[in-house]
């Protein structure tokens, strides 16, 4: 009698247990945000039909991803599902709208975090690979290393069931006209300043990334990065958007980071590692964090860009030092905000 008393009790405290941690989800803060690159994006280049076309992705990006979240779906889920969207979309640098290399191809890079159980996966210069950022998963959650590379990564995809597509789906006739005025450009300041080189040409040429973050109800915290990399790039140049700490990060509890901007500079200045760890040992919030990060340490070495980022708690930080960033956001119970300027 007292061991089936003892065994009810056990039981009736865990159904309590249950119940509360039920009732906790249903309260639980969920959040995500994404971003389609940061640059020099200038009101006077944009057009209204543009402007709206540009809001429409984000708008439909971010409400996938929060359709997830919101039926309680997994953060990896959530920015996976919106980053696929972008990826699909000729708007952005990433997937579908990848700029071309100095030869005229395409190298794709992309890297996911969990922030759960801190395990990561990146590729890096994949060129048949509809969805970088699915393989990039794969990487992740498939095999015991973070990052692979060009034909290695793409052989990998072929175990996991990936299909390869023509080098030439990435082709589009804007991205093209990019690629030739940026090699006039580089070729011209080549001829007569050797220094010039190191930084010919303007913002919207060095980097237009697509990334997200979220946060989830069970309290775990993702991110992700996918890019088509720098117009005009050569011999196999890698930016920061596959490496873990400078491109993307993510660590429960802490923070959720992905970064858009000249890649060089977001290596050399580890930022998005930093920004978590100053909001986890400095105990700085997230947008001071970002702050400190983008707009004093980076901008002062010379970086451009932006970053996205969450906090535990779901709260949300945008912060560039651009002229503008396309981003959107949405939190629980509320409609998103999608933005490319500061002002709005």
């Amino acid at each position: 009698m007292q061991k089936m008393k003892s065994t009810l009790k056990t039981v009736v405290a865990a159904l309590a247990l249950m119940s509360s941690t039920a009732a906790f989800a249903a309260d639980a803060p969920f959040s995500i945000v994404i971003h389609g690159g940061a640059g020099t994006i200038s009101k006077a280049h944009l057009s209204e039909e543009q402007i709206k076309t540009y809001k429409a992705k984000l708008t439909e990006a971010v409400n996938a991803g929060y359709a997830v979240l919101e039926k309680g779906g997994t953060s990896l889920d959530a920015i996976q599902t919106a980053i696929n969207i972008l990826e699909s979309s000729p708007l952005f640098n990433a997937g579908t709208g990848a700029v071309y290399t100095w030869d005229g191809k395409h190298e794709m890079d992309a890297s996911i975090m969990d922030g759960a159980t801190m395990n990561a996966g990146a590729v890096a210069g994949v060129s048949h690979i509809e969805h970088p950022i699915d393989l990039a998963r794969a990487v992740m959650e498939k095999s015991e290393h973070v990052m692979l590379s060009g034909s290695g990564a793409e052989e990998f995809a072929l175990t996991q069931g990936f299909k390869l597509v023509p080098a030439n789906s990435f082709d589009t006739e804007q991205r093209y006209n990019q690629l030739l005025d940026a090699k006039a450009k580089i070729t011209a300041a080549e001829k007569h300043d050797f220094q010039a080189k190191v930084d010919p040409l303007d913002l919207d040429y060095k980097f237009g990334t697509v990334g997200a973050v979220a946060l989830d109800k069970q309290g775990n915290l993702a991110a992700a990065t996918s890019t088509g990399g720098m117009t005009a790039k050569r011999f196999g140049r890698i930016g920061d958007s596959p490496i873990i700490g400078a491109g993307t990060y993510a660590e429960n509890g802490v923070c959720a980071v992905s970064a858009t901007g000249h890649g060089e500079y977001f290596i050399r200045y580890h930022v998005t590692g930093d920004i978590c760890a100053r909001v986890k040992y400095q105990h700085q919030s997230i947008i001071a964090a970002a702050d400190e990060v983008i707009n004093n340490r980076l901008a002062k070495a010379g970086g451009s860009g932006g970053v996205i980022a969450l906090d535990e708690h779901g709260n949300v930080a945008t912060l560039f030092n651009t002229e503008g960033m396309y981003r959107a956001s949405r939190k629980r119970g509320e409609q998103p905000m999608v933005m490319i300027w500061r002002e709005e």
